[in-house]
């Protein structure tokens, strides 16, 4: 037996209102313990100092674009399809597999450091391996797809453009290849980008398949005016319409963003328990508008928290995300809309159940998995704390985040990440994004 012990802080489960204080323990990977004074079973056990700080669940971002981390402030102030077809596709199209491992070793350091211990992550069309490689040996919890864009359209630059066959294939390997390794920490879903990157014969398979083979699937929709007013030009429907007609709605399926939605798309969304990802951050700078978050909720409509990718974030700090999800909304709905704790829900629970993995993660209760993270809360910015989650949503940020476990095996003590060596992964980073952006011209 080996354990880790997360010892003296102050605990919110995530499963009920309640605060506890005391110890986290985990053994084997599972959670043994929760609230009160823990002594070790094992021979083999870690201790983690919590003393002045919240243990909670680790965040679970629900739309990530791991690969775009190296274009991370080159397409700034820019709008959706101007910033994917100036930058953003002519980058991915640039990747190659070295800088396409760089680009993601550093989302996952990033990610790891602020306290996300899982997320949904839609890659580009190619070099998906080294994505879930990078996941793998930093340690991070991943559900990750390759990007599937098989609709011909000049905008799409050469080097993403796949046949139809050519992505399903590639898609089919990688989950042949992926899902269910490192112990089941890595999971594949299919991510059909958005609907004009792919043809209906594309998406309709997709549907097929993911129901087939029990696999999740991720994509966007209902993002910017200007690509809403582009399907309903090409498909005579609304974003969420079409894609409930071609079977990618149900609670396997997680959409981004989700912004401009009629009645009906809403409907439809609760109807069938599709998850939306809500991601602040990259909805305000690309100014694409602000999901109706809370009307969503109270149609019955699962929401989770992403932070997108780095050039439309320009960051993966899941605090930040929290802190705008928690105020966004407020000067519209009311003061009392979305109230801290109902955040750190979403973006903990809501996150592991748009994930699939609500019955193993996102919730600190004893039987599950051992993805923890304690976050200091006596910071000049944070203290006093009268409400330890209030601290959270509302003050404090991804560089307070002290220690995190994934599957009850430390990644971070005291700051410091353990599984990848921080200054050459920055160090490499920079070497590769100079290069790629170089031979862009």
């Amino acid at each position: 037996m080996s354990e880790v012990i997360f010892r003296g802080g102050t605990i919110l489960t995530v499963a009920g209102s309640h605060v506890l204080t005391g110890d986290v323990a985990c053994r084997d990977g599972v959670i043994v313990h929760v609230g009160g004074e823990y002594t070790p079973q094992a021979r083999d056990y870690d201790v983690l100092d919590c003393e002045g700080c919240v243990i909670m669940p680790g965040l679970v971002q629900a739309h990530v674009h791991t690969c775009q981390t190296l274009a991370r402030g080159r397409a700034d102030d820019l709008e959706l399809l101007d910033w994917l077809r100036k930058v953003v596709w002519p980058y991915e199209a640039a990747l190659d597999a070295p800088a396409m491992a760089a680009a993601a070793r550093l989302a996952c350091a990033e990610l790891l450091l602020g306290g996300t211990t899982a997320v949904l992550d839609m890659g580009t069309v190619h070099h998906t391996d080294e994505v879930f490689a990078a996941a793998e040996h930093s340690g991070l919890r991943a559900t990750i797809g390759k990007a599937m864009m098989d609709h011909r359209d000049d905008a799409i630059p050469a080097g993403l453009r796949e046949s139809t066959t050519a992505s399903l294939a590639e898609s089919d390997r990688l989950a042949e290849r992926w899902h269910g390794a490192a112990d089941g920490r890595l999971r594949y879903a299919y991510a059909p980008r958005f609907a004009l990157s792919c043809t209906d014969d594309l998406l309709r398979e997709v549907g097929t398949r993911a129901r087939d083979k029990a696999l999740r699937i991720h994509t966007h929709s209902s993002e910017n005016r200007a690509e809403i007013a582009a399907v309903r030009e090409r498909f005579g429907k609304d974003n969420v319409v079409y894609l409930h007609d071609t079977g990618l709605t149900g609670d396997h399926v997680t959409l981004a963003h989700c912004i401009h939605l009629t009645d009906e798309e809403r409907a439809i969304l609760a109807a069938t328990g599709t998850h939306v990802a809500h991601c602040p951050s990259s909805n305000l700078k690309l100014a694409s508008g602000v999901a109706l978050v809370p009307e969503l909720r109270d149609a019955g409509v699962p929401v989770a928290i992403g932070a997108d990718g780095a050039p439309c974030n320009n960051n993966l700090d899941g605090f930040l995300e929290m802190r705008l999800a928690a105020i966004l909304h407020k000067p519209r709905v009311g003061p009392r809309a979305l109230p801290a704790s109902e955040v750190l829900r979403m973006a903990t629970l809501g996150g592991a159940a748009a994930i699939g993995l609500a019955d193993q993660i996102g919730t600190l209760e004893v039987g599950k998995r051992g993805d923890v993270v304690a976050v200091a809360i006596d910071g000049a910015h944070v203290a006093p704390t009268a409400n330890p989650y209030s601290a959270v949503v509302y003050a404090c940020r991804a560089s307070d985040v002290r220690h995190v476990a994934v599957d009850g095996a430390v990644k971070v003590r005291d700051r410091r990440l353990l599984t990848l060596d921080v200054a050459d992964v920055v160090r490499e980073g920079r070497k590769a994004a100079s290069r790629i952006f170089a031979a862009m011209g």
